[in-house]
């Protein structure tokens, strides 16, 4: 039991270092990239919930068992946790997001806990992804998953941390623990070059990928995969496949050892507005819709 305990404060000042992190990188960002100082700003209010989320949930489950590698990480759902933190996530959502994602917040706060469950367990049990930018679609429906979205990451990512990892076989272009779809990729050095690696999109887990392979459709052929960045950002570049016409960022940290993927790939925004004009789409889209 005492190795319980210190296994679990271990965890708890690692998880709190990480989002430490990620809200330091947003602030520093704006310096470096005033052009995404709005989305930064509202980004590093986000963390910092989902950081007191995130320690809740582990106060609550410090004593839970490490879950087995043969149980996906989305069979675990406990709504008696999650849904009483829902309204004030839901509140401070309305005071800091831009106006739609406010205004849907709003709505769905006065539905009350039944239509609460039902969008996290809709997000949740379904296929945990938004492609394209948030509200091309149904914007009410959109709305509701990218709230539920923001509202499960630190669960998904506490649960990420305490799954006994697997081996994989191949190059598997979800998430090996969750089945999202990546958000990033990264570049360490390993070697005379770099390994790559993905980060999902919902619980943060990263695992090895293939330099030259489309995330998307498996394409792998090197003339069809390509590269860009600009001289101005220069350790974030833009990975794309021209024969499914699909995008995906990556963090180069042999470039900037500092960098936050997660948070980097946020700031970035002129890339994506060049991908897009290039007739590129985005594999995932970020919490900031881009």
């Amino acid at each position: 039991m005492n190795d319980v305990r210190v296994n679990d404060a271990k965890n708890g000042r690692m998880n709190d270092a990480k989002w430490d992190r990620r809200i330091h990188r947003a602030s520093e960002l704006i310096l470096s990239y005033p052009f995404s100082e709005e989305g930064l700003h509202y980004y590093g209010r986000v963390a910092t919930f989902q950081k007191n989320v995130c320690f809740e949930i582990q106060k609550a489950l410090a004593n839970s068992p490490q879950i087995s590698s043969d149980r996906p990480l989305r069979d675990e759902l406990d709504l008696f946790l999650l849904l009483p933190r829902f309204p004030e996530f839901l509140s401070v959502i309305q005071q800091i997001a831009p106006a739609p994602l406010a205004e849907a917040s709003g709505a769905l706060a006065q539905n009350g806990p039944a239509a609460w469950q039902h969008v996290i367990e809709d997000f949740w049990l379904g296929e945990p992804e938004l492609a394209g930018s948030i509200g091309d679609a149904d914007q009410a429906q959109s709305s509701d998953r990218v709230l539920a979205w923001m509202f499960l990451q630190p669960y998904a990512e506490y649960l990420a941390d305490h799954h006994e990892i697997a081996a994989v076989d191949g190059t598997p272009s979800t998430c090996p623990l969750c089945g999202g779809k990546p958000a990033v990729g990264v570049l360490r050095s390993e070697g005379d070059g770099a390994k790559k690696s993905l980060i999902c999109m919902l619980c943060a887990h990263e695992w090895t990928f293939r330099r030259i392979y489309c995330p998307a459709c498996g394409e792998e052929r090197e003339p069809q995969m390509a590269y860009y960045s600009a001289p101005e950002i220069a350790h974030v570049r833009v990975d794309v496949c021209d024969t499914c016409h699909i995008y995906l960022k990556s963090i180069d940290l042999t470039k900037m050892g500092l960098a936050v993927p997660v948070v980097d790939e946020l700031a970035t925004i002129p890339l994506d507005l060049w991908a897009r004009e290039h007739g590129y789409e985005k594999l995932q889209v970020n919490l900031l819709g881009t």
